[in-house]
């Protein structure tokens, strides 16, 4: 590109007229468009002869410009179908309000050209350099599309109106979600040709890094097939129109997709290349997030182990985020422990932004809470690659403040100005839990990714998890100092699932007072090697607060129903090393079977006195499903709680005296960092009678709440131990 220069003032129509060479490689001198729109090339003058001087003293000072690629022809793509709500959330206005807040910022230069280089020469990076925006060709678009697929974007600009309002319905439907016009062809031709010329202007050193105002967009477009608001996929025509045009020094790129929808088309484009490394941060919450999964099921989705196929694995990875909702701190996080480290690892030539802003704060679309900051703080980021050879080109986004103040953020850093200084929110834990699966599914093929990452199949046959070998151990202890042994459940799924799990003293069907303790499994504290992430055995302690109570009541002549609810089941077949917790419909309908199975076969048959409860953890949970499922609150003396988790409501819309009963009848200790204490409605709402007797502990963890409350725990027991049971409270108690 050596030799040209961009007068950086606006035509009318937003195009560029000083637009004195080509790109080395582009084939058109003259632009030309259908539409009647024709800019011929201005012959050189006194003007870009100084122009180019400048551009080369830039060069040589290290001193050049960030790019703006912008047209306002790219406005004419728009909805024929103008039925009873023309107006769609791809609205042409979103490239204008960016522009006009770029030059209201003064980014942009709108003076007289005359000033212009007097400008460069004083201060050649305050404004942004204006880039021309012109129709990609054919050759350009089919480096990744079809001829097919060129040719039926082409037919468009034929199409009678009353077509292509029947079209724009037809394909509007569904997961094509899309709408055609008149000029739809000469928009999508200008967006793609713009995103070339970008990338092309960065590769070839003419600016330092740029901004592609461009609309359609592109990355759910297939290469057969247009979708979601996009014809042609502007960022694959740029990235393979660069790789051909620039092959020793465009070479590796990545393209970083933080469109809140994942871009179907790029990854599919890229999935077995080497040379493209995608990463795509996106809503998937298990295909149900647009676009979804498609409908050939052969063709990979969006989930987070689709991850390229071939020489291509490894090049694309998906950071999947569960639900909506996410913001700078989900962002950041995954870009400091995914992105940013392969990013590295890849070591790219030249980064591509995909830069949707629908993930932004006020965009009701995405649903998702990211800011200004966040993304000028991504961008930074991103410009630590390739020398700073990044080039934004914009996809999505659909409120128009939104989109705007972020794009000016983009481009601010960009520019030179420092990210400004921000409070990074706490992470989601599902996202947290998400970025370690993230992590594992990509370890295979990035070193960076690999520390702390476990492949089960190498570690020989039949590793046993770490929650079995400590079920053994409890059982073991339980055994030797109180001779308690396995309860057989006579169901084969739910003894498959439980064995070894409930463990009973001998004798308990005669015992008058009978202790159920339903629990968590053991909490695990491990210090590791800080160097290695290696964990040694007598690094690592186990606290379990719950056998103190089995011992207090074992000397009280109590019989003891011991139930470990694991947080997951193991078996055989497992392989993965990272396994996520039961969701909680899952536990529910596993402690729910559980529990009712041991008081129908065993607890209710019994001639016992006083039976008392004792819920630890979300375990805690078994307490609730049998009071509510089972009429047992005549039998219960006492039930005791230990919650760091969810407080559950007791109730029951047959038995409408269980909420009343529960509250008289039970101590619920609630970890002292408990998010309810933090409201003063929650606080308030957690001691109605639904949710117990509720207590505010001064202590911070199961462990230590179950240790400073024990002798609170015993003396209300055995105060309880010698009163009259003969059901339900009397009008005195209450």
């Amino acid at each position: 590109m050596e030799g040209e220069d961009q007068a950086m003032t606006d035509a009318p129509n937003g195009f560029i007229e000083s637009h004195v060479g080509p790109v080395a490689g582009q084939e058109d001198s003259h632009v030309s468009i259908n539409n009647d729109m024709s800019i011929d090339e201005m012959d050189g003058s006194d003007l870009s002869t100084d122009t180019d001087k400048a551009i080369k003293s830039m060069r040589r000072q290290g001193l050049l410009p960030t790019g703006c690629c912008y047209d306002d022809r790219m406005k004419l793509h728009a909805n024929a179908d103008f039925g009873p709500s023309p107006h769609h959330p791809e609205d042409p206005r979103r490239i204008e309000e960016i522009m006009k807040i770029f030059k209201k910022a003064g980014l942009v230069f709108t003076g007289p050209e005359s000033e212009l280089i007097e400008i460069l020469k004083e201060s050649p990076t305050k404004y942004m350099w204006r880039i021309p925006a012109r129709p990609a060709t054919k050759q350009e678009i089919c480096t990744v599309h079809t001829p097919g697929h060129y040719d039926w974007v082409q037919d468009l600009t034929d199409m009678p109106t009353r077509e292509l309002r029947v079209l724009s319905h037809s394909l509007d439907q569904g997961r094509a979600s899309l709408y055609v016009g008149g000029m739809s062809y000469e928009a999508a031709l200008l967006a793609a040709g713009g995103c070339v010329e970008t990338c092309k202007n960065v590769v070839a050193g003419q600016v330092k890094n740029a901004f592609a105002i461009i609309r359609p967009p592109g990355h759910h477009a297939e290469f057969d097939t247009p979708m979601g608001f996009c014809l042609f996929n502007n960022v694959p025509i740029g990235a393979k129109v660069c790789q051909n045009e620039y092959p020793d020094s465009c070479r590796k790129v990545l393209i970083l997709d933080w469109d809140v929808h994942h871009g179907n088309g790029t990854q599919n484009m890229f999935y077995d290349d080497p040379n493209i490394l995608y990463i795509s941060l996106h809503v998937y919450d298990n295909g149900n997030f647009y676009p979804g999964k498609p409908d050939n099921p052969m063709m990979p989705d969006g989930d987070i182990d689709k991850v390229g196929n071939g020489p291509g694995q490894g090049k694309n990875v998906n950071i999947a985020w569960p639900s909506q909702g996410m913001g700078d701190g989900e962002y950041l996080a995954a870009f400091q422990k995914i992105v940013m480290p392969i990013a590295h690892e890849f070591n790219p030539d030249l980064v591509i932004i995909s830069a949707g802003f629908d993930a932004a704060d006020g965009d009701e679309l995405g649903g998702c809470f990211v800011t200004p900051p966040c993304y000028a703080h991504m961008t930074h980021m991103l410009m630590s690659l390739a020398g700073g050879k990044v080039a934004v080109c914009l996809e999505g986004g659909y409120n128009l403040k939104a989109i705007s103040n972020s794009a000016l953020a983009v481009a601010r850093t960009l520019m030179g100005e420092p990210p400004p200084q921000m409070k990074v929110p706490p992470i989601n834990k599902e996202a947290a839990r998400l970025l370690a699966r993230v992590q594992a599914a990509q370890a295979p093929y990035w070193e960076c990714m690999r520390p702390g990452i476990i492949n089960v199949i190498q570690l020989g046959e039949r590793p046993s998890r770490l929650h079995d070998v400590i079920r053994g151990y409890q059982r073991q202890i339980l055994s030797e100092k109180y001779a308690m042994i396995p309860l057989y459940i006579q169901r084969e799924v739910l003894y498959k699932s439980f064995e070894n799990q409930v463990l009973v003293t001998p004798g308990l069907q005669v015992k008058r007072r009978i202790m159920v303790i339903i629990h968590d499994p053991p909490e695990l504290k491990v210090m590791p090697d800080l160097v290695d992430n290696t964990v040694d055995p007598h690094n690592g302690f186990i606290l379990d607060g719950v056998m103190s109570y089995i011992d207090w009541a074992h000397k009280n002549d109590f019989g003891i129903l011991d139930v470990n609810i694991p947080h997951y089941i193991t078996h055989i077949e497992d392989f993965d090393a990272y396994t996520p917790r039961a969701d909680e419909r899952t536990l529910q309908r596993q402690i729910q079977e559980l529990m009712c199975y041991i008081w129908d076969n065993y607890l209710q048959l019994y001639d016992v006195e006083d039976i008392f409860l004792v819920g630890v953890g979300n375990a805690y949970l078994g307490i609730k499903v049998l009071l509510t499922n089972r009429d047992c609150k005549s039998r219960i003396a006492g039930v005791i709680n230990f919650v760091t988790g969810n407080l559950r409501p007791v109730k029951s819309e047959t038995d409408t005296d269980l909420s009343s009963w529960y509250k008289q009848n039970s101590l619920v200790y609630v970890t002292n960092d408990h998010a309810c204490w933090g409201d003063a409605d929650l606080a308030k709402k957690v001691l109605k009678k639904r949710f117990g007797g509720v207590h505010r502990s001064p202590e911070v963890g199961i462990n230590r709440m179950m240790e400073t409350h024990a002798k609170e725990v015993y003396q209300f027991i055995a105060d309880r131990v010698n009163e009259d049971k003969s059901g339900n409270t009397t009008e005195e108690e209450k």
